[in-house]
């Protein structure tokens, strides 16, 4: 006689599909615990040849060296002004683009909407040039204005926002509107709130473009005192000899950063890739 109830498949704890993606997230996982390691090494064993894979002891003399050089707090204050600026102004001005684009209809909106994303196919190699001409005449080469003023609002983030604006219902607008509430309260009152994660988004993305940005900074600014944090770390590397322990400590401190800010937005930031391919 059959058992009628049909047998069932054990099941994992977890998702078949961490099967792949743990391997994967640990290889992803190796540069950054390589860049730790070496961070608490000292000079000769980082230059070991075959190079070793585990310190022989905690060594700090990279991050002594950091943390005593006295311009290193000012370069990690200028990136903190500069990436706070740029994602604070990327979130507002981003929010006015992204929500004209996708509610309003006025003449050539169609043509500007193209125009804006071809702009992201071009390269920062064709631009640096004329960028760095306007800064000339605006006078800000050599501050950090001339880093801030051309990340005020990025392409990326209006369009993003735009998206997103496009998979939220009309109709919670056109209540409003029947309320009395003007397109800015309507915008900054019930649109803005239900458009967190494609904000945490953006605010994330630009903090993490601004802050490990190396090659406008470079060209922009020629003394010490205005580098960012990026730069700054690039001193540590001499013609002759390179304090690679240095170097190590210093870029774990600059990924700090980076990590706190992804891991507190890691949800919302996937909600809105989900949600901002919706519509078009």
């Amino acid at each position: 006689m059959t058992d009628p109830s049909p047998r069932r498949r054990p099941r994992l704890p977890f998702s078949p599909w961490h099967l792949l993606l743990a391997p994967l997230a640990l290889l992803f996982a190796v540069p950054l615990l390589w860049l730790g390691l070496s961070s608490v090494m000292s000079d000769a064993e980082i230059n070991r040849f075959p190079p070793a894979l585990w310190p022989s002891g905690i060594h700090l003399g990279g991050y002594r060296f950091v943390l005593g050089n006295a311009m290193f707090p000012r370069w990690f204050a200028n990136s903190l002004i500069v990436s706070a600026v740029a994602v604070v102004s990327n979130l507002m001005l981003g929010t006015l683009g992204g929500y004209a684009f996708a509610r309003m209809r006025f003449g050539g909106s169609r043509v500007l909407l193209v125009l804006m994303l071809a702009t992201m196919a071009i390269p920062f190699q064709l631009t640096m040039i004329p960028t760095f001409l306007v800064m000339r005449k605006l006078g800000l080469v050599d501050t950090l204005g001339a880093l801030i003023v051309p990340s005020l609002v990025t392409p990326f983030a209006v369009f993003l926002l735009r998206q997103f604006f496009l998979s939220l219902p009309r109709e919670l607008e056109e209540a409003a509107w029947i309320d009395g509430c003007s397109r800015l309260r309507v915008l900054f009152q019930i649109v803005v709130p239900l458009s967190r994660p494609a904000l945490s988004t953006v605010a994330v993305l630009t903090f993490l473009t601004t802050w490990n940005d190396l090659s406008w900074p470079l060209i922009a600014l020629n003394h010490d005192a205005n580098y960012t944090l990026q730069l700054g770390l690039t001193t540590f590397r001499g013609q002759h000899h390179t304090q690679w322990s240095a170097v190590m400590a210093g870029n774990v401190i600059t990924v700090l950063p980076v990590l706190l800010a992804f891991l507190a937005a890691q949800k919302t930031f996937v909600r809105s890739i989900t949600s901002t391919g919706l519509k078009g």
